[in-house]
């Protein structure tokens, strides 16, 4: 059974992309080395024939779950979130209250997380105690480091 993935209009973009580059670029350059790998001789004591063949195998099996995965893939519609509450997709201005340190996060599909770019997924436990919460919240978040104390500052999109 296939579950249900969603992405934003550009994750699905990359990800298409991605495939397109499996397909058309590095599928026939395995090929070709398997193809001179063949005309080298014995392929039972061929060791690169052995390696393309192996690496034939990998793409294949990265451009079978590329397909699985686009063919259940449903684009994020940010016109249906209520844009008051923290959902997915929303920018998050926090406050430490520990340590008075702000920061900002992107509430973003799993899938799409990048934590040097401020995006955590919306599956991490800090994202999964700020769901549902509206400016002025404070709220305590239980993370592997111990209990976080957030004040939402700012939600936006």
């Amino acid at each position: 059974m296939s579950d249900v993935k969603y992405f934003t209009k550009e994750g699905l973009e990359k990800l298409k992309d991605e495939l397109e580059q499996l397909k058309s670029v590095e599928r026939p350059a395995i090929s070709q080395q398997i193809a001179e790998a063949r005309e080298k001789g014995d392929l039972s004591e061929n060791a690169e024939y052995d390696a393309a063949k192996n690496a034939q195998g990998m793409l294949e099996l990265r451009i079978s779950k590329l397909e699985t995965t686009l063919s259940n893939a449903r684009v994020i519609d940010e016109s249906q979130l209520d844009e008051s509450k923290i959902s997915i997709l929303s920018k998050v201005k926090l406050k430490n209250l520990k340590n008075n340190a702000a920061m900002t996060y992107t509430l973003v599909p799993e899938n799409e997380a990048d934590i040097k770019s401020g995006k955590i997924s919306v599956s991490s436990p800090i994202a999964k105690g700020l769901l549902g919460k509206q400016i002025g919240e404070k709220v305590d978040i239980q993370v592997p480091a111990g209990l976080m104390t957030f004040e939402i500052l700012e939600i936006s999109r």
